[in-house]
């Protein structure tokens, strides 16, 4: 069964883009099929994923539009990546205001996503850093969000905005959506505010945040300069030991969530 998650928060720089290259990679390097979308008219989960930003035919926009199907403006990353991608670009700027001319506008990317969903174990939306009729799109298709935070003074404050946001989006267009995880970001032990910070996250949402930290790493800042995630780029590093955990802490979740649910079949008649 597929899921789909939306990397989203609507603060920027707290590592979201980086988050979706590697998780992306780390759950392609457990053998799961998967599909990174690019949703963010930066375009930088495409260009850290080893994909020219304007090479591809077809990018997340024409599929918007419906210029395009999903399947078609798949492309294929880099061997060692180990994912596919939908690309995006500069030209996504302009599919704000196209967007709201368009029936079923917040549906686009979740009505797109059904021809080619079952190919694929996970697919991870990378959001803008706002809110616009792109991460709408993004939320109304996902099945869960994982919420990037960097453990600093202003976190709180926007992770409350983000959580009145996704409440609306599940009351209003996807009752189905939950938060999968909160994770820690570009994270430094040495510094009191950040443990401040992590201690008041696990304070408020218990077993909402993963046991898995990303700590500041330069190699895993290095990565998208060299169009790589950090697992292909330097696989012993910090960073991407991190990402692998998290790869795997999300598997054992579902895991527990998969081996709690009732089962589906029908009782023995006597």
């Amino acid at each position: 069964m597929t899921t789909v998650f939306a990397i989203a928060n609507q603060k920027g720089g707290v590592g979201k883009t980086t988050s979706s290259v590697n998780l992306a990679a780390s759950l392609a390097a457990t053998r799961k099929k998967v599909l990174l979308v690019d949703i963010d008219p930066q375009g930088n989960a495409t260009s850290g994923a080893g994909v020219d930003k304007h090479e591809p035919e077809y990018t997340i926009l024409d599929v918007l539009l419906g210029e395009a199907d999903m399947a078609d403006a798949v492309v294929i990353t880099p061997e060692e990546s180990g994912f596919d991608l939908v690309a995006a670009n500069g030209d996504l700027t302009a599919a704000e205001v196209q967007l709201l001319q368009l029936d079923s506008k917040e549906y686009r990317l979740r009505d797109a996503l059904v021809g080619i969903r079952d190919r694929y174990d996970y697919i991870i939306i990378d959001c803008p850093p706002s809110l616009n009729m792109l991460t709408v799109n993004s939320l109304a298709a996902a099945d869960s969000v994982i919420v990037p935070i960097q453990c600093e003074y202003y976190a709180l404050e926007g992770l409350t905005s983000l959580m009145n946001t996704i409440e609306k989006i599940r009351s209003v267009l996807n009752p189905k959506l939950h938060i999968g995880g909160l994770l820690r970001t570009m994270y430094d032990p040495r510094n009191s505010l950040s443990n401040d910070v992590s201690n008041q996250l696990i304070s408020h949402f218990g077993d909402k945040v993963y046991r898995t930290i990303i700590p500041r790493n330069v190699r895993l800042a290095e990565a998208p300069s060299h169009g790589a995630p950090v697992i292909t780029y330097d696989p012993k590093s910090r960073g991407a030991v991190s990402y692998l955990a998290l790869a795997g802490e999300i598997l054992r979740r579902e895991q527990a969530v998969a081996s709690t649910a009732p089962s589906q079949q029908p009782p023995e008649t006597p």
